[in-house]
């Protein structure tokens, strides 16, 4: 499942510039897919992974 920065924006309640300053200061932020020009996401699963690991867990 894929999921965009508004989504992501909103799970962490941020605004989706956040996200973008995210992919290029966090090097543990996963990297976002480019589908098709003009729609870019990240795999849910990997968000997932990236937020437990975050919260001191192993996904």
């Amino acid at each position: 499942m894929f999921i965009s920065d508004a989504q992501i924006a909103k799970r962490y309640n941020v605004t989706k510039p956040t996200i973008w300053r995210w992919v290029r200061t966090d090097p543990t932020f996963p990297r976002p897919m480019k589908l098709s020009p003009g729609c870019t996401r990240w795999k849910l699963a990997e968000v997932e992974a990236w937020e437990a690991e975050k919260a001191g867990k192993v996904a």
